[in-house]
């Protein structure tokens, strides 16, 4: 559905008064509305004084020697030349999906249901204390390429048909365990967010004959209003219709790119530089908030989604859903996009 406000009776589209009054926003893949409530807006260094709940230094850390802590063998691991492991990928200890060849029907009545088989695993880097914005470049590299090693090595199980890839930082953002670490699941279902992109993609390009990600690339490039950060191959920038306070976006550049598991040995890099870069920003620039940051990529179910782009989307914890959020899902951001992506251009390392 696409709703455009006008001006008056002019039939033109009414003109945006930055901070003026407050915006009802539509995000041009889903469709979704957001709300940027710049009447209870707060200035970006307001986020940074609200203190992250503490971490206890003297937690056990199963992370920290997995034979002694009982976890199971790596199916995964990066070496240093000295022969200690710098990052190691290990089945989950608690798997949210259970592994098996194929899911069992499980209806019940009117009721669809099936079992829950599928792969959990956990992507730990070996620096408890360092989260990925304060890695060397060269770690933040190795992580990418462990996403891309065991997505190929999973996405053609039976079980399979799309793998979410995602990493949570502080309690709030729902991580257990302070030290850092990413989450790889691989599922037999598709999830509705991304079923709302894969159907959004596909509806514009239909309407307008255009990839709705090149169109919001190329305008976000020209107007560089809510742009953050770029390299050769990765623009970082907050979405028109962003859900949260500095929700952040890192897309590829290149055309044709609906596949992560087809990034290439440049790319890579590029990512681990943007995506280091973009969350020391926000660590820097928020007092180092909770976060979540995922890939959204195309299901490996053997369709072709050739309107879709795959990419990373990041949501700082800088507020929490009440009532009108949880009635309506519609979401309530209190800093204009284009403030926030201001504040973080301005954080961004050399």
């Amino acid at each position: 559905m696409n709703i455009e406000i006008r001006d008056g009776d002019s039939g033109k589209p009414a003109k945006r008064s930055a901070g003026s009054q407050s915006e009802l926003r539509q995000d041009i893949i889903t469709g979704d509305w957001v709300v940027i409530a710049t009447g209870r807006a707060k200035r970006p260094d307001d986020f940074a004084k609200h203190e992250r709940a503490k971490e206890d230094p003297n937690a056990f850390d199963p992370f920290a020697d997995l034979v002694a802590s009982g976890q199971k063998e790596p199916v995964l691991v990066y070496r240093t030349p000295d022969g200690d492991w710098s990052l190691a990928v290990i089945p989950n200890l608690y798997p949210a999906f259970s592994s098996g060849r194929m899911a069992r029907d499980l209806s019940e009545g009117p009721y669809f249901a099936m079992s829950g088989v599928g792969y959990h695993e956990v992507i730990i880097t070996r620096d408890p204390r360092h989260s990925i914005a304060d890695l060397e470049l060269w770690r933040v590299a190795e992580v990418v390429d462990a996403y891309q090693e065991r997505y190929l090595a999973l996405m053609s199980k039976k079980s399979v048909k799309y793998i979410q890839i995602f990493h949570n930082h502080g309690k709030e953002a729902g991580a257990s365990l302070p030290h850092p670490h990413s989450q790889l699941m691989a599922i037999p279902v598709i999830s509705p967010y991304l079923e709302l992109q894969l159907r959004g993609a596909e509806l514009y390009h239909r309407n307008h004959r255009a990839n709705v990600f090149q169109t919001i690339l190329d305008h976000e490039i020209e107007t560089r209003e809510r742009f953050v950060y770029e390299n050769e191959h990765f623009l970082v920038f907050c979405p028109f219709a962003s859900r949260v306070a500095f929700e952040t976006w890192i897309m590829p550049k290149r055309s044709g790119n609906p596949y992560f598991e087809r990034i290439t040995e440049e790319e890579k890099i590029a990512l681990a530089d943007a995506l280091r870069r973009t969350l020391s920003a926000i660590s820097v620039g928020l007092g180092d908030p909770a976060y979540n940051f995922f890939l959204n990529t195309a299901p490996c179910d053997g369709r072709e989604y050739p309107h879709y782009r795959w990419h990373v989307e990041i949501l700082p914890k800088t507020s929490v859903w009440a009532g009108f959020e949880l009635s309506t899902g519609i979401e309530v951001s209190t800093i204009e996009p284009e403030k926030a992506a201001e504040f973080l251009r301005g954080k961004i390392s050399e």
